[in-house]
This record gives C-alpha cells, structure tokens and sequence, in this order.
C-alpha cells in the first residue's frame, strides 16, 4: 500500500495565547447541533498544559503518534495514525503531545459551552476554553 504525507502548508494555523506547542485550525461551529470541528497539531517531543475535557471529544489522527499523558507526565496512552477515539467527559486530567514528528488530530468536539479546563500542576482551573474562544480562532 502506498504511504501518504499529509500536507498541511494551506491550513491556517493558529494559537491560544499562553499555549505553547500547540497550533489549532477551526474547521466549523454548528451552533444548533453543538459540533465543533478543529484540526489541533502538536508539536514533536512536547506536552501542552494539563487540562480537562468537558464535553464529548471524537479523534482521528491524520498524521505522527498522538501522545497523552497522566497528570505526573507518565505516558497514558500512543495512538498512531488512523487511530480513531470516542473520549466522553472526564475530571480526570491529562496533558498531550507528538511523538518523533508533530502530530495532526481531527476533533470533533461536543457542547455549546464549556469545552476544556486548562490546568496548573495542582490541579486547579488557570482558564476555561469554551466554543466562543474557537469562534474567535475563525
């Protein structure tokens, strides 16, 4: 079978202010349905901050290993790409990366409110990531 390198050199990327290692391009909000599509692309060897994920989260990863990680930094879980997850809301916390090479998730991400909680180390809310955060990315 042939192998494909994803292309990302047209996607408008952008960032949230205070994030390092992580570049997001919003695809779409349906404000009816409560859908939000967002291509995220983490950097190789790198962690953003721990967070929360409020709402349901659908991921298929297009390009690299996507990495997620317990609150101590230990890895949790490698998905290769093709990968493809159902995350339901949690309070448990994690951080995620890129393995050897940045790597390219689509999210499908759930709610019409609050999304994430950004995390410091002990846990407490530093800031709130909501739809109306991704539609000022659009």
């Amino acid at each position: 079978m042939t192998k494909f390198i994803f292309n990302d050199e047209n996607i408008d990327w952008k960032r949230l202010e205070g994030i390092d290692h992580l570049w997001l391009s919003v695809l779409n909000i349906d404000d009816e349905a409560g859908i939000v599509h967002v291509l995220y692309k983490f950097a190789a060897n790198e962690k953003i901050p721990l967070h929360r994920h409020k709402t349901l989260n659908k991921t298929f990863v297009i390009q690299g290993e996507h990495r997620l990680y317990h609150a101590n930094d230990e890895l949790k879980e490698a998905r290769p790409v093709g990968s493809y997850k159902v995350s339901p809301p949690t309070e448990d916390s994690h951080r995620e990366g890129g393995g050897d090479q940045d790597v390219i998730v689509f999210f499908t991400i759930y709610g019409k409110g609050l999304l994430y909680e950004i995390l410091d180390d002990a846990q407490n809310v530093v800031a709130p990531i909501t739809v109306e955060d991704f539609r000022a990315l659009m």
